[in-house]
């Protein structure tokens, strides 16, 4: 194992700076998200509509192919960072966040319903001056 770390130095140090970039910007990139979130997206049994829906279709397709790519690369980057340096859990959290699969909004709202969670998001949002998030079981 030392030695195959030995031979591929360089591509350890791109990993570990890669892992440093990711985390950054992961730790710049979930207030934002979090800040963007409607008050009431998780009030509803079904996912309220995507802004933008009434773009041409064209448009929607390539934005929802983008988005489930993006989220892939997140995900497979986030298992990876699970044995390697690099904030894992985040990146695939992200990662599921970004694809379309079906149970997805179901578990997005099982997750915020955890009162630490549904705390510490609120906290962040009123940090931005953004309204608290409202789940069904408030």
């Amino acid at each position: 194992m030392l030695d195959w770390a030995r031979e591929h130095q360089g591509l350890l140090w791109w990993l570990g700076g890669a892992s440093a970039v990711l985390f950054a910007a992961a730790l710049l990139a979930t207030p934002a998200v979090l800040a963007r979130i409607p008050a009431d997206y998780f009030a509803h049994e079904r996912r309220p509509p995507r802004r933008g829906a009434g773009r041409a279709a064209w448009v929607r397709v390539a934005l929802a192919v983008g988005r489930n790519a993006l989220g892939a690369v997140l995900l497979v980057a986030g298992a990876a960072m699970l044995a390697l340096p690099g904030p894992g859990l985040v990146t695939l959290l992200l990662g599921f966040l970004l694809i379309d699969a079906p149970g997805k909004y179901r578990a997005e709202r099982w997750l915020v319903s955890r009162p630490r969670v549904l705390r510490a998001i609120n906290w962040v949002r009123g940090r931005r001056g953004r309204a608290p998030l409202v789940t069904a079981a408030a």
